[in-house]
């Protein structure tokens, strides 16, 4: 259930009897046709989808992460990485004062890697804490049932293209765009990248058909929910 659902007294009342919570973290960078706050978007949305048939609550997503590559395209927001890091510390320290001691931070941006380390450090210093940092993205079966659909899924391109990621005012091209030089890529300043990305889109089909989509996000929200279930320490 999302927080924002509940009121204060609801949430003590929980704590009772469970003591889980998810955390949502995404990203706020182009994403060629799409959506400027798709990671945020689907972060927030497979949590919420896992988390309900549990009863668990789901915070809202972090909307802001790491994406300094990205500057060059206008909308797109990069926190410094110690502002990620003090911004993931609050949280997780206000949820744990609150009572929450089983916490699932789903992320749905790969440029926040840095807060799964700092999930660990924060089970060293307050080890009443169980901490998950979960990519729902890429996990074992949700990773295999999109390179089983095309093994060219990647950032902005069709597996990022779901029906509540899309823009009714600037629909998907058909076809396919050449893959980029990633090697090249992250050694560019984000102007260069800009010029090597065109429209933001790392290559590969900008679309695919609602039901391939369909079978992805099923995994996705199935292994999120495994996640949630367990095991914890």
């Amino acid at each position: 259930m999302r927080i924002a659902e509940m009121n204060w007294m609801q949430v003590e009342e929980y704590l009772r009897r469970d003591d889980r919570c998810v955390l949502p973290f995404g990203s706020t960078e182009q994403h060629a046709q799409l959506s400027l706050c798709v990671d945020a978007i689907l972060a927030e949305r497979v949590a919420v989808e896992a988390a309900e048939p549990l009863g668990v609550p789901v915070y809202p997503a972090m909307p802001f992460g790491l994406a300094p590559y990205f500057a060059a395209f206008p909308g797109s927001i990069s926190l410094r990485v110690e502002t990620l890091l003090a911004v993931a510390r609050d949280l997780i320290e206000s949820v744990a004062r609150a009572g929450f001691r089983r916490i699932l931070i789903v992320n749905g941006h790969g440029g926040n890697a840095p807060i799964g380390a700092l999930a660990l450090q924060m089970m060293t210093e307050d080890p009443r804490l169980s901490i998950k940092f979960h990519n729902w993205y890429n996990q074992p079966k949700t990773w295999e049932t999109a390179m089983a659909i095309d093994r060219s899924g990647s950032h902005g391109n069709w597996m990022e293209n779901f029906p509540w990621t899309r823009l009714a005012n600037a629909p998907s091209p058909s076809g396919s765009k050449p893959s980029v030089d990633m090697a090249l890529m992250k050694a560019s300043p984000p102007a260069r990248v800009r010029e090597m990305l065109g429209d933001g889109s790392f290559g590969g089909e900008w679309r695919k058909p609602d039901e391939e989509m369909e079978r992805l996000w099923a995994a996705g929200v199935a292994e999120t929910r495994a996640a949630l279930e367990g095991p914890w320490a």
